[in-house]
């Protein structure tokens, strides 16, 4: 059985980013989720006990939040728990781990720039990003909207950057 779990707190490390020898992206990074609790008697708000995670996301999950993730920021993560004692010598602790299923900034702590990844099937079934023809030329362009509601074609794939195309100021939260 798994269980799922949703958190919000501040990411208390720099994202580290790494694939393996069979191409699977990795990223991972603590986050500190601390309750905050109103007391009456007192008047005022008060932090309770901090929780710490490692929080780990794979694939295009990955390759996204490396690029956007950064030390400090404020997050919502959803995930499945998994909870891992563990021994070295004499010394034991319990490591608290989500596995990552989707990863966004907090929006009552600041705004946020979305960009779309595109992301097409491989031979092996798996997703990698693509450049679409023009992309990187048209980067900084602003495109129009076309004003309808309905999913993008594989027609409209020029309008969104590859996932090589991101950057620090494509997702950039402003504080």
């Amino acid at each position: 059985m798994t269980d799922n779990i949703t958190l919000i707190g501040f990411v208390a490390t720099e994202p580290k980013h790494f694939v393996t020898r069979e191409g699977l992206a990795i990223t991972s990074f603590r986050l500190a989720s601390t309750q905050r609790r109103f007391d009456r008697a007192q008047g005022r708000w008060s932090d309770g006990e901090t929780n710490w995670y490692t929080i780990s996301t794979f694939r295009q999950l990955a390759i996204n939040a490396v690029t956007s993730v950064k030390k400090g920021d404020r997050l919502m993560v959803s995930g499945r728990l998994r909870i891992r004692g563990w021994e070295a010598g004499e010394r034991s602790g319990i490591n608290i781990e989500v596995e990552a299923d989707a990863v966004g900034h907090d929006l009552a702590w600041g705004t946020a720039v979305f960009t779309r990844s595109v992301i097409t099937p491989s031979a092996t079934g798996g997703g990698q990003p693509r450049d679409p023809e023009g992309a990187a030329e048209n980067a900084g362009a602003e495109t129009e909207s076309s004003g309808s509601d309905s999913q993008p074609s594989a027609a409209d794939d020029e309008s969104f950057p590859s996932a090589s195309e991101l950057d620090a100021e494509s997702v950039a939260v402003p504080f």
